[in-house]
């Protein structure tokens, strides 16, 4: 009888703990593990593609809005194409294999932040901002993507400034209304945040200020445009000095246990995984063949084969 009333308690102990929410972001879920997450661009936004994106073995897929078609419609759509109802019926889970980044339009020192609340506000997962150069442009853009936070929290700073009309993304994301408010916010600043703000490197001033930009609370990983760094360095992609530049900013990653992304393909990918990026993608616009051995290739240099 005693230890029938000792498991008793012990079971009514369990279940009056606060139930943790899953997480629901993929890619989050393999970088906060010290996980390498791969992925790939794409500016195809048809239906077709949204269901190979999301039943691939991919960790997320940049939607490049910035070199194809700024076009929320076309974005609504393939979001919409990339949710696998079978899969979650079959694994009771809403979290997507396949996690949808939204690369946009705006460069920093131009920070049109109604692009990234349109974006956010379809269901995006995260936003990748391309050409950031100063810690002022990387603050803005984390503010652009986090509501307003309450009065008296700890993580306050960067103050959010998206505008609260979340209906059709806290449907996307199957949560209610207010608990996707909750969960929308930058990783890692909010430990449960479920959006993730990547900011790409790709001029000389942003490799300088790498050390400023980095710490600005919310940024959740970096992303090193080497095609743009080399032309705004003057010169080619394989000159070593442009390596050294990107050296540097994987170097400050590291230090800062911030996640370093860089497109490889199938030459670089091994190499730069075991050099340190942990957010790389294997195929830029690729066939799906050679996607597809890129990522083989990568998973087998970061133990995820």
């Amino acid at each position: 009888m005693i230890i029938k009333k000792m498991i008793t308690a012990a079971v009514v102990s369990i279940l009056s703990l606060p139930v943790l929410a899953e997480r629901i972001n993929h890619t989050i879920s393999v970088l906060e593990k010290g996980g390498a997450a791969f992925g790939t661009f794409s500016s195809d936004t048809s239906l077709t593609n949204a269901r190979s994106m999301t039943r691939s073995a991919l960790d997320f897929v940049f939607i490049d809005m910035e070199h194809g078609p700024y076009d929320t419609n076309t974005l609504h759509n393939f979001l919409l194409g990339m949710t696998d109802k079978k899969t979650i019926a079959e694994t009771g889970s809403l979290k997507m294999g396949t996690t949808p980044i939204v690369r946009v339009p705006v460069n920093g020192r131009e920070m049109n932040q109604f692009i990234t609340k349109q974006v956010l506000d379809l269901g995006a997962f995260g936003i990748m901002f391309p050409m950031i150069n100063t810690r002022e442009q990387a603050e803005w853009a984390i503010a652009a993507s986090r509501f307003p936070q309450a009065r008296g929290a700890k993580d306050s700073f960067p103050v959010g400034l998206r505008g609260k009309s979340p209906v059709n993304a806290a449907w996307y994301w199957g949560l209610g209304f207010g608990e996707y408010v909750e969960r929308a916010d930058a990783w890692p600043l909010d430990p449960n945040g479920e959006i993730l703000v990547v900011i790409q490197i790709e001029s000389p001033q942003a490799v300088e200020n790498i050390e400023e930009i980095i710490s600005v609370p919310g940024v959740g990983a970096i992303f090193v445009g080497p095609a743009d760094l080399s032309a705004n360095m003057g010169l080619p992609s394989n000159d070593p000095e442009v390596e050294a530049a990107i050296q540097t900013v994987l170097k400050s990653c590291i230090k800062h246990n911030i996640a370093c992304g860089i497109t490889t393909g199938s030459r670089s990918v091994e190499n730069r995984i075991k050099q340190g990026f942990r957010f790389v993608t294997v195929g830029g616009y690729s066939a799906a063949a050679a996607v597809s051995e890129n990522l083989a290739k990568g998973r087998k240099a970061a133990g995820r084969d």
